[in-house]
């Protein structure tokens, strides 16, 4: 069937003189390969950057991927928090913070610092009071992985990094992007 979809494609190429290249018969680009669109496809999706990288109580890692302007003028921070201890992690409480919040179990407490500008920037809230932040970190288990997110207003375009705090970890120098 191969050969006859390949003579059939020949065929339409009037005389087998074409100013396209030959078209290919694997029905599946390899790594690298561009797709139709011109897009390149890669099978292995390269691992992500890693701009800050903290540790907290007993074990308990938070690694920064991203900080990034929106166009929306937030700034979005995102990594994972990652239990490398023995035992299961109880102590997420503190990281709501101070403030009263309907967030229940979140990162809500997480801060940004810009010292250059002198100004400390507080979780975003949605009109019901709710952090734009991971929530629902009652327990994380031993080993366990957790996604981490958090929109603040975006500080001015001349702030390149900033301080990140939350409560139980050291603090963070991150470098913004966008």
């Amino acid at each position: 069937m191969v050969a006859v979809l390949s003579l059939a494609l020949t065929g339409c190429g009037g005389e087998g003189k074409s100013d396209k290249p030959a078209a290919s018969t694997s029905a599946k680009p390899s790594a690298g390969e561009a797709s139709a669109s011109g897009a390149v496809k890669s099978t292995d999706a390269p691992p992500p950057q890693i701009i800050a990288t903290v540790n907290g109580e007993a074990g308990m890692v938070l690694t920064i991927n991203k900080a990034a302007r929106d166009a929306g003028g937030f700034l979005t921070v995102e990594g994972q928090l990652k239990n490398t201890g023995s035992a299961a992690y109880v102590n997420t409480a503190p990281w709501r913070g101070n403030e009263l919040n309907s967030s229940g179990v979140s990162v809500a407490g997480v801060t940004l610092v810009d010292k250059a500008g002198k100004k400390r920037y507080y979780v975003l809230r949605d009109t019901d009071g709710r952090c734009l932040c991971t929530t629902g970190l009652n327990i994380i288990e031993a080993g366990q992985t957790m996604p981490f997110f958090a929109q603040f207003p975006a500080p001015p375009t001349n702030t390149v990094e900033v301080d990140l705090s939350l409560p139980t970890f050291a603090t963070a120098t991150v470098k913004l992007s966008g």
